[in-house]
């Protein structure tokens, strides 16, 4: 029975793929001119939040988000989401109600075309250089300081092992947020993983589970207090996706 899922799993890939680089080829002008510099950012966003519902719509997704605390377009975030799949990041963007800026990981800049912009418009990180993650801190600090919130996936990448429910979490995105005062913003995405893998054969259209946490907020916090804060989200996400596995598996 799987070798018939084998060509429907292959045209729905392509249909992404196909989607990811055309729809950037279709507006490439426009793209070369707002992220040509720092001040057409917000028009680039717009269009990168178009973007990411676009492909999210495409691919039959439907994000369902249930927010325990209300975002406020007038503050800057850190947001925080657990990370399982290439689709992160449109489910980010769809979720966004002001400009924010991702830091990401420097393998996404091969991608061809996508790439290209991905390095124009992101803070790129070489995990292997102690050199490029000095940096990170560096550019961010400078996007915090010009009213952008920052996106930063604590795990730092998505691990190969799928059955790895939350990896470990980086410090840079505790330290940055009580180094700037602004709060920590938890993010749970439960379905990520099984709608849109990295394992090529699997996947399938269907409801995006999203849960905005209450935030931490880091007001009085130094750096001392960025573990705790580290340990505190990595605890709440971990819990959130233990719990719904569970109802999922008493619901079959």
């Amino acid at each position: 029975m799987k070798i018939f899922k084998y060509p429907l799993f292959i045209l729905w890939r392509c249909w992404f793929y196909g989607w990811l680089l055309f729809s950037i080829i279709a507006i490439f002008p426009v793209l070369l001119i707002v992220t040509s510099s720092d001040k057409f950012y917000k028009v680039f966003f717009k269009l990168a939040r178009a973007w990411g519902k676009t492909l999210l719509f495409v691919m039959g997704f439907k994000l369902d988000v249930q927010e325990d605390e209300t975002l406020d377009d007038t503050k800057s975030y850190m947001f925080c989401p657990n990370h399982t799949s290439m689709i992160d990041i449109m489910v980010m963007l769809a979720l966004a109600k002001n400009p924010f800026v991702f830091v990401g990981k420097k393998e996404l800049t091969k991608i061809p075309i996508f790439g290209y912009f991905y390095r124009r418009t992101c803070i790129i990180v070489d995990r292997n250089s102690s050199k490029s993650r000095k940096a990170v801190f560096d550019e961010a600090r400078k996007k915090l300081s010009n009213g952008l919130d920052v996106c930063i996936f604590p795990e730092g990448l998505v691990p190969d092992d799928e059955s790895i429910v939350l990896a470990d979490f980086k410090n840079g995105a505790f330290r940055l947020a009580i180094e700037h005062q602004i709060p920590i913003v938890p993010i749970t995405m439960y379905d990520c993983k099984k709608r849109f893998s990295y394992t090529f054969f699997s996947g399938s259209p269907g409801k995006l589970r999203v849960k905005i946490h209450h935030f931490f907020k880091t007001n009085g916090l130094t750096l001392k207090d960025s573990a705790t804060l580290k340990n505190k989200t990595f605890d709440l996400i971990y819990n959130e996706l233990i719990t719904d596995h569970k109802k999922q598996l008493k619901n079959t």
